[in-house]
């Protein structure tokens, strides 16, 4: 079986230190990529897979804690704190925001591969358990979604989604019967505070799902609130 590639991203503005540390980090199937400032972290968060960020605090557009804290709203992605600010406070109150580890400059290498290695194999075992414990397929009357390999039929006819339609649908069959908030909707979908998005392009993303899976009926718009998938 063909191991998983991880992917890691930098976030340093000494680009010096980035592309050493980018080096280091490197081995067969990982890929180590690197960005120099919160609004190129955001950009690359909400384009690309990550599966673990090794971030600075002290950063040219702004504070890497401020970036933790929107990465936590969204997201359990292991963020190791890389800075030189080893005040016991500033230790503190990176792990309470969320951070999985706190490493202070000068440090050994060493000792950041070994941690950067715990954390993946943590984060793997995360989703392993995750992907166990949700429902791969769901059936329902003329529709049959089979979320593990992303194969969607409407009365056995195969119909394709884009990547926005296929976490719209999963999110609407995962609380069939309740009312899923626009909000919720929109931050699951599109990373919140990433980049702008119109909030039409949900409903635009809706209309798309509905004609193409026949279920005008079933997928419903609960005005001022969100949608529902009806029982």
């Amino acid at each position: 079986m063909e191991e998983k590639i991880m992917h890691l991203l930098i976030t340093e503005d000494d680009m010096a230190l980035a592309q050493g540390l980018q080096r280091a980090l490197q081995e067969k199937n990982r890929q180590v990529l690197c960005c120099k400032n919160i609004q190129e972290t955001r950009q690359h968060l909400h384009q690309n897979q990550t599966d673990l960020l090794i971030l600075d605090v002290n950063l040219p557009d702004g504070s890497g804690f401020d970036l933790l804290q929107e990465i936590r709203r969204t997201s359990d992605l292991p963020v190791i704190l890389l800075t030189a600010n080893d005040l016991e406070m500033d230790i503190v109150s990176g792990l309470e925001q969320g951070a999985n580890d706190y490493i202070t400059k000068p440090f050994s290498l060493a000792v950041l591969r070994a941690r950067v290695n715990t954390q993946l194999r943590n984060w793997t075992a995360q989703m392993q358990k995750e992907s166990a414990k949700n429902t791969q397929i769901w059936e329902g009357s003329i529709w049959k979604f089979d979320f593990t390999n992303m194969r969607f039929t409407v009365s056995g006819q195969e119909v394709e989604l884009s990547k926005t339609e296929q976490k719209l649908l999963a999110l609407l069959v995962q609380h069939v019967g309740m009312t899923v908030p626009r909000e919720t909707l929109m931050d699951r979908i599109w990373i919140d505070g990433a980049v702008y998005v119109d909030e039409n392009a949900l409903s635009v993303a809706i209309k798309r799902l509905r004609d193409k899976l026949q279920a005008k009926e079933q997928i419903r718009t609960v005005y001022g609130i969100g949608y529902v998938w009806e029982v």
